[in-house]
């Protein structure tokens, strides 16, 4: 993978590092510090064997954002991994909302060493309980043939607006708790865009292009994967509901639907760097059931298909707060 170039970054306030706390497990809430890149979101700490802490910013107001814990979970169960083998697959499932004001603990199980793929199940801990598991394959790199979806023809990101800044104005409040978000670059293509594909009947679409908001190492081929697993989350549950409302980075008034992720998978096809513009294009083929399931596929600018995602979401009608 080639150095990205240089650009500037956004800069949020997250929660801290948990540096000097001895207990992994101190409920202790963890104090503010400045996020100074992305690859900050991701930074955990090796606290013994199999035992890493991380810290998560909000996503929903008291609640930690699920992409961040997903990410961090994959970082410290490739953190036992030997050089050479990469991610290929991960399953998760968010089991309880996690809480930004605490730290987060990972406990990863060396399920399965072979020679050619090795497992990793990880469970991220609060208060004793878990939150999130994950599943995680590596594998040795092969070199054979292959094939793969044509990217759709859209506009490229640097003829969309940065939403941010209407996001601000709209609801300072909002951008405030979900702080980390800053430190990433995002631009949603319109649906009536010149080459956008037709929407099939009843499945809503969106594309998107995302970014990393400053530049990562390219050596560390981990680390884009766990930035991407990131990325993913941040736009695929709003797909199963666009009929009823935009994503938060497009609204200007409270959402009439409440959506939770329930699990996260993502398939690794191909390498890529998670700090230049990837296609995120998403569809929603199912809601019912109190659920919706969204698809994802990301695209490079040269148009190679480098990875998929798939994630169940609640999806439920909010309801009105009780009088009195």
């Amino acid at each position: 993978m080639a150095d990205a170039p240089a650009r500037d970054h956004r800069t949020a306030h997250g929660p801290g590092d948990g540096q000097g706390q001895a207990d992994p497990f101190d409920p202790t809430p963890a104090s503010g510090v400045q996020v100074a890149s992305f690859q900050d979101l991701l930074r955990i700490e090796e606290l013994d064997e199999n035992l890493f802490r991380g810290h998560c910013h909000a996503g929903a107001p008291l609640r930690a954002f699920g992409g961040q814990v997903a990410a961090q979970a994959l970082t410290a169960g490739g953190r036992t991994m030997p050089a050479g083998r990469g991610v290929h697959s991960l399953h998760g499932y968010f089991l309880r909302p996690g809480d930004p004001g605490r730290p987060i603990v990972y406990q990863v199980e060396r399920i399965r060493d072979g020679h050619s793929y090795a497992t990793r199940r990880v469970t991220a801990v609060q208060r004793g309980e878990a939150i999130f598991t994950l599943s995680a394959s590596f594998k040795q790199p092969e070199q054979t043939p292959g094939r793969q979806r044509v990217m759709p023809p859209v506009p490229g990101p640097e003829e969309l607006p940065d939403p941010f800044p209407q996001w601000a104005r709209a609801d300072p409040a909002d951008v405030d708790q979900a702080a980390g978000f800053h430190s990433l670059d995002i631009r949603f293509i319109p649906p009536d865009a010149p080459g956008m594909p037709p929407e099939a009947e009843g499945m809503p679409q969106q594309f998107v292009w995302l970014r990393s908001g400053s530049p990562l190492p390219a050596e560390d081929g981990l680390l884009h994967v766990c930035a991407l697993t990131y990325l993913s989350d941040l736009t695929l549950a709003a797909t199963t509901a666009l009929h009823r409302q935009p994503h938060r980075f497009q609204r200007s008034e409270p959402p009439p639907v409440t959506l939770a992720s329930l699990d996260h998978a993502m398939w690794f096809h191909r390498p890529f760097r998670a700090d230049e513009w990837l296609l995120f294009a998403q569809r929603s083929p199912s809601v019912s059931d109190g659920r919706g399931l969204a698809l994802g596929e990301f695209y490079s600018r040269d148009g190679l298909l480098v990875a998929s995602a798939v994630q169940e979401t609640l999806v439920r009608e909010r309801r009105p707060l009780p009088r009195g």
